[in-house]
């Protein structure tokens, strides 16, 4: 019995799904914050964007942990 949400060969469909897309987008918004907020800190540009995109993986695991 084929799977419901399985593509045949062919079928174009989403990449992502909505929950997917909502979880990443959500995490990059966190990121964006994270690093507005240590630039506005005083930290350089490479330690606030390496600072957001240190919090992007958590953020991740975090949505996708609270979004059913």
């Amino acid at each position: 019995m084929a799977q419901a949400g399985r593509r045949g060969p062919g079928r174009d469909g989403p990449l992502l799904s909505q929950r997917a897309a909502i979880v990443f987008l959500l995490a990059v918004l966190v990121g964006i914050g994270a690093t507005v907020l240590a630039a506005l800190a005083g930290k350089g540009w490479p330690v606030a964007v390496s600072v957001g995109g240190g919090v992007v993986a958590p953020a991740v695991l975090f949505f996708n942990q609270i979004i059913d």
